[in-house]
């Protein structure tokens, strides 16, 4: 009995080290690449290098949140790199001032009511590729690949092509400050870090301490059951994409902050670089799985490795061969890690206790459901 015993353990003992090592998986791989290009070059483990780099990392940091609201109710999000590139066209184009015709004047708005604007136009680009996934049924691939054009376009067509250089405003005219999101510091860490920190505070508060996150991990988990429980799928998918917008907008703010400059081309990719991000960070592309701190992760690994095979002077072509090896290997590990789970998730009935609902994550059935309507 005591052999049999000890033999039914080792196994759960290996399971459990390979289920941690799943886990953290995206936290090991950025060890590894410190040490690595620690070794490789004197420069990288520098307490300089690495703000630098981090300040870097805010910018797809702030695309991954938002990507991640939205992998995990299923869907996608191809437009967020064009929403970047729109938004900080448009944080230039009302720091070069808004001229009215009629009345013979230029208007030059303060910079809080530009980042204030500009956040809007992230919502409203992220509504309408909500709106038209909700409400008409239009696939998320397809949406928000048509708004990646639009949005693009439209920067194109704002600037000519061109790009507005000079973002730092005038003292005279009140509109000085933009570039402190880029360059300036707070204890010691870039602005933008702290925009980064906030934003993924607010997001995993969200996630962990609100019906609405219950809400989209029930919709990622089995949009149909979760909407048979009482949750507002529609309104929840919509609010995903907009909260992506926003952070979109963000992030455009800060990079052109960072440059000093606003081009329409900017963000071009960055979406895919956002999508890595999530899945590096163990999210499944299904829905339903996964986490703040598990993105932040993704996008440091991206993020100090990009900067990583810089400092070593690797190609920008093999950057991108190393890269995408990356996410293809981050896709294996997750498809290794959830099969066959996606089936059993998507078996969860509706309850049938009046007022009772089932948990669209745990499949528990409770008449005091964490999904709250």
């Amino acid at each position: 009995m005591t052999q049999s015993t000890s033999a039914s353990t080792r196994p759960h003992g290996n399971f459990d080290l390979l289920r941690m090592l799943f886990n953290g998986r995206a936290f090991f791989a950025l060890i590894a690449i410190i040490i690595i290009f620690s070794t490789l070059s004197p420069v990288y483990f520098s307490t300089n290098n690495f703000l630098t780099m981090s300040s870097h990392v805010a910018i797809y940091g702030l695309l991954a949140l938002g990507m991640l609201l939205v992998i995990l109710t299923g869907g996608i999000d191809l437009s967020v790199g064009s929403t970047l590139g729109l938004s900080g066209v448009i944080a230039g184009f009302l720091m070069q001032g808004v001229g009215i015709h009629a009345f013979g004047v230029t208007l030059y708005p303060p910079v809080w009511a530009v980042v204030i604007l500009t956040a809007m136009l992230g919502a409203v680009v992220g509504g309408i590729n909500g709106v038209l996934i909700a409400y008409f049924r239009v696939p998320a691939f397809v949406a928000t690949l048509g708004m990646l054009y639009v949005a693009r376009g439209a920067a194109m067509l704002m600037t000519n092509g061109l790009t507005f250089n000079t973002l730092e405003g005038d003292p005279e005219l009140g509109n000085t400050g933009f570039d402190w999101l880029g360059f300036n510091g707070l204890l010691g860490v870039p602005v933008s870090v702290w925009v980064l920190i906030a934003v993924a505070v607010i997001g995993m508060l969200l996630l962990r301490r609100t019906p609405y996150g219950r809400w989209v991990y029930a919709i990622g988990c089995n949009a149909r059951a979760a909407e048979l429980s009482g949750v507002p799928v529609k309104r929840v998918q919509v609010s995903v994409y907009l909260l992506s917008g926003v952070c979109a907008a963000i992030a455009g703010l800060v990079l052109s902050s960072q440059l000093t400059s606003a081009g329409p081309t900017a963000g071009t990719t960055y979406e895919m670089i956002a999508i890595a991000a999530v899945v590096i960070g163990g999210a499944a592309l299904s829905g339903g799985r996964g986490s703040v701190g598990g993105t932040l992760l993704g996008a440091f690994v991206i993020g100090f490795l990009s900067d990583g095979l810089v400092i070593i002077g690797v190609s920008a072509y093999w950057q991108m061969v190393f890269t995408g090896g990356v996410i293809i290997l981050a896709v294996l590990l997750n498809s290794v890690q959830y099969r066959g789970r996606k089936k059993r998730s998507t078996a969860i009935p509706p309850s049938s206790k009046p007022g009772g609902v089932v948990d669209a994550v745990t499949g528990n059935r409770n008449s005091k459901s964490a999904v709250v309507s």
